[in-house]
């Protein structure tokens, strides 16, 4: 009996390219039954041509990834090295990762919103680091039992594909489902086609589901994630960008904090229209003794109409409308009218017409006492300074005159090294006078005295300010998630994605780039380190991860009801 090994190249290489084909069709199937995650994973289209869609591009795609792992791998291979068992243990071992691969990639997209890719290797790698973290032995058990259960399925398939090769090849079942895949491909692609020409949302909300499919719209993404409306979409309108799920009630103070004693520290926060630099920061450093937090990297991105909600309640300004309609006071604000606490806003020079009826008409809901001062003389003596109430007093510089701003910050901090118990002090620029400077950086600092000098690298915004007053200040241990997007900076250990929302787009910053989309889709890119715009090309993950940060609030008090 002659062995396989001994026959002619061309017969030995027929037979396992024969084999190949049907051990490449045992594995479609299996990739079809295990995207079916995918499917489970999305809401189900309302129409009957985007459920069509849906079951034919999931099965069509699926089937034509997995043969062209066949075409570009184990084919190439197999011309290369026409060899029995080292063919089938190396098809073997490329189906189990690319099967491997599938289960990853779809349970990212479960928890993300989407697929493996190299721009968000930052954020994968901290959801896998926190799986593991959470349990690691359950981690870890169940990606043995994976690997050998798909790893048994394949060397059972190649077996079997094998040893029954010649009646498998007499066989006609096969037809009956590939032709239909081959069919389903072509009518899926034309679907997409037409619906792309007709901007038919039912299908081209699928564009994101599967792995490397389609490219999607950054339109037809904020549309999915409920941040653009479907019927201006379908419409081809342009609108503000606005939440179409119902916005939750804004939380009510509990008596989380502490009641055993009065507060008889204050805050100042000192803001200014212009956008301070490095060497403004470095000069009030050198006044202040202790408790020096520099925020190198803190981003305000809004312009100054919306900036001042993002501080007072740390929430992206999408948020605005509705909190504003309910009436709802900011949390920080709660503890210090239930702990009887000083508040004050003072304004110095002439405000921009267009913004100070919005400022007017917050500040007047906010604060108790409000004043207007045409400049700094009757602030700038130390008396003065250090006999404020206990409480939060803000003054806010409006625009562009930088020496009167630096010239009461020398008298704030001159005074504050008179005191036995110093104050808090925040200093930063607030607003942006157009688009082209939300997207840079804008370092800033905070003085907590009983604190150490400390360098804050991450990325931190105004919306970080109100959770570290609370639990620098106020002491109180409420979880910052229930009431803001926002994070006490002094506990932030990670990278994180920070965004916002403009009326005609979406911003969104990581440790590197800033990015603007606007509700036409068009991607603006602006680079951190080099401080100047970047051409790229769209990063629809970041988007993403920008519009999880922007329902951060919503889905957890959603969560909580």
């Amino acid at each position: 009996m002659v062995s396989f090994e001994s026959k002619p190249y061309s017969k030995r290489l027929l037979q396992l390219i024969s084999w190949s084909h049907w051990f490449t069709f045992f594995n479609i199937i299996a990739a079809i039954l295990l995207s079916s995650i995918y499917v489970f994973n999305e809401a189900m289209p309302e129409t009957l041509l985007g459920q069509t869609y849906l079951a034919t591009t999931w099965l069509s795609h699926m089937a034509f990834l997995t043969f062209m792992s066949f075409v570009l791998i184990l084919f190439p291979i197999t011309i290369l090295f026409p060899r029995t068992r080292f063919i089938r243990v190396v098809a073997s071992i490329v189906f189990t990762v690319e099967l491997l691969l599938l289960l990853l990639d779809a349970f990212i997209y479960s928890r993300l919103g989407y697929h493996l890719n190299i721009s968000s290797s930052a954020p994968i790698l901290d959801l896998i680091t926190n799986e593991i973290q959470q349990n690691s032995r359950v981690f870890w058990f169940v990606s043995l039992v994976l690997c050998m259960v798909i790893l048994s399925f394949e060397l059972l398939a190649s077996n079997y594909a094998w040893k029954h090769l010649k009646e498998l090849q007499k066989t006609i079942f096969a037809r009956f489902i590939v032709i239909p895949l081959v069919a389903f491909f072509f009518f899926s692609h034309i679907v997409h086609i037409w619906a792309d020409a007709n901007l038919e949302y039912d299908v081209l909300r699928q564009d994101t589901v599967l792995p490397l499919s389609y490219p999607s719209t950054a339109k037809t993404l904020l549309t999915k994630y409920g941040m653009f409306d479907e019927v201006d979409y379908i419409a081809r309108k342009t609108s503000p960008l606005a939440f179409t799920d119902v916005i939750p009630q804004y939380p009510q103070y509990q008596g989380q904090c502490p009641s055993n004693s009065a507060l008889t520290q204050s805050v100042f926060m000192v803001l200014t229209d212009k956008s301070l630099n490095n060497k403004q920061l470095d000069k009030i450093k050198q006044r202040a003794l202790n408790g020096k937090v520099s925020l190198d990297n803190h981003i305000d991105n809004a312009l100054p109409k919306d900036a001042w909600f993002n501080l007072f309640y740390s929430l992206p300004s999408i948020y605005k409308g509705a909190l504003l309609e309910q009436g709802a006071t900011p949390l920080l604000f709660q503890i210090i009218d239930k702990k009887n606490l000083a508040k004050s806003f003072t304004v110095i020079g002439e405000q921009n017409h267009n913004s100070a009826s919005e400022l007017n008409n917050l500040t007047t809901s906010l604060f108790s006492k409000s004043n207007h001062l045409a400049d700094i003389s009757s602030l700038v003596f130390a008396d003065k300074l250090n006999n404020f109430s206990p409480g939060l007093h803000v003054f806010y510089f409006a625009g562009d005159d930088s020496y009167q701003y630096e010239l009461f910050l020398d008298a704030l901090m001159s005074a504050q090294n008179k005191k036995a118990e110093k104050d808090i002090v925040w200093i930063s620029s607030i607003g942006n006078k157009s688009k082209d400077t939300s997207l840079s950086i804008k370092p800033a600092l905070l003085v907590l005295p009983e604190g150490k000098n400390r360098v804050i690298d991450k990325l931190t915004s105004h919306m970080d300010v109100q959770p570290t007053l609370i639990k620098r200040w106020l002491n109180c241990n409420i979880e910052p998630n229930t009431f803001s997007n926002g994070n006490d900076v002094k506990r932030l250990k990670k990278d994180r994605i920070i965004a916002n929302t403009m009326t005609d787009g979406i911003v969104v910053f990581n440790k590197d780039k800033s990015m603007f989309v606007d509700q036409n889709g068009n991607f603006q890119s602006y680079s951190i380190q080099l401080a100047a715009p970047i051409t790229a090309k769209p990063d629809f993950p970041l988007m993403i991860d920008g519009v999880h940060f922007i329902k951060q609030f919503s889905q957890q008090a959603n969560k909580e009801q």
